[in-house]
């Protein structure tokens, strides 16, 4: 049972600075409401330039929320970017698999990069929301399906089911206090869409933000980080991903069509293709290239028996549900189902 949620900033430092306390208010209440006790980790709320500029102070509160066995439940404040420069500091001596233990782990978008550290010493992980985004959601309440599947974690420790959302909902246009209580208009939501392949597959899930995962391959972002991941082994080979479903959504930036291309061809060229046994797309944020993508799906994986489902409320479109990482999924896109089994 989760009685203590541990917050930490792997990414950006946002929620330490004055301009949205606000909204951190909001989400520690709502996470007290449920009578969760709330910790920030000691450098979670030191704001956007110490924590950017002290990757080593991130590192050490991942280590300390895992070590500290008050915290039941690790929260990621939010994406941003540059989690990857924690490689070092967490595995230059084997500290992240010395420290990690069994507890939940949820976060998104530059997250990925930490599901995939968390991946590589052993740990099953929940992708999909985070505190900023989703606990401090400023509407009169959280999304309701979003809550359902924070509740659901939050209660049991895991998630047994995903269906889709019977709406979805634009990005938000400001984050200021005069919003506060004011919801967004829902729009009616599709459900899932099969693009290719059968309708029924199985396998556990991994993956994340394509936007990403491209800068492991890609240094126009970074320079120094696709040799970083490949230093430390980061993305998994080929044997790792057999039998796996991989996970793709696309975040707040919204790639565009020609960027997703080349993101898909970069994954192409590690085999992960040849060897998954089925893909889940995420909706795009406002639905922006949703057309494009399906397109690209289909075209540069250029396996038609693979499945490939699209339109999963995951990721940086709203509302959002999580998906485990590393239990047994089996997908049904024709009972519009995502069902989970240790």
């Amino acid at each position: 049972m989760i009685r203590t949620v541990g917050i930490v900033s792997l990414s950006s430092g946002i929620i330490g600075e004055p301009f949205v306390r606000f909204e951190v208010e909001i989400g520690v209440r709502r996470l007290e409401e449920y009578g969760l006790r709330v910790r920030f980790l000691p450098h979670a709320l030191s704001g956007i330039d110490f924590v950017r500029d002290h990757p080593e102070k991130r590192a050490e509160d991942l280590l300390l929320a895992f070590r500290d066995p008050e915290i039941d439940m690790i929260l990621c404040a939010i994406g941003g970017d540059d989690t990857y420069r924690l490689l070092p500091y967490l595995f230059d001596h084997g500290e992240l698999e010395s420290a990690v233990t069994d507890k939940p782990f949820l976060g998104f978008s530059d997250t990925t990069v930490n599901h995939l550290m968390l991946h590589k010493v052993g740990l099953r992980t929940f992708y999909g929301q985070a505190f900023l985004p989703d606990l401090c959601e400023i509407g009169p309440q959280m999304h309701p399906y979003t809550r359902r599947y924070f509740e659901e974690l939050i209660t049991t420790g895991r998630i047994r089911e995903i269906r889709p959302s019977d709406v979805w909902y634009p990005e938000r246009e400001a984050f200021t206090p005069d919003q506060v209580g004011k919801a967004l208009q829902a729009r009616p939501n599709r459900g899932f869409e099969l693009l290719q392949g059968p309708a029924v597959f199985s396998g556990r899930i991994l993956g994340g933000c394509i936007d990403t995962l491209h800068d492991f391959f890609d240094g126009e972002r970074y320079a120094d980080m696709p040799a970083l991941c490949r230093k430390y082994g980061l993305f998994p080979g080929a044997e790792d991903w057999k039998g796996r479903i991989l996970l793709l959504e696309s975040s707040e930036e919204t790639p565009t069509p020609e960027k997703y291309r080349r993101s898909l061809e970069y994954l192409k060229e590690t085999g992960v293709f040849d060897a998954v046994s089925g893909v889940l797309a995420g909706k795009p944020m406002n639905e922006k290239y949703a057309t494009e993508y399906r397109e690209l799906l289909v075209r540069v994986i250029g396996r038609p028996s693979l499945p490939i489902v699209f339109n999963v409320n995951i990721g940086h479109a709203m509302p959002r549900c999580i998906i485990p990482f590393g239990t047994e999924a089996t997908v049904d896109a024709a009972a519009q189902t995502i069902r989970f089994v240790d």
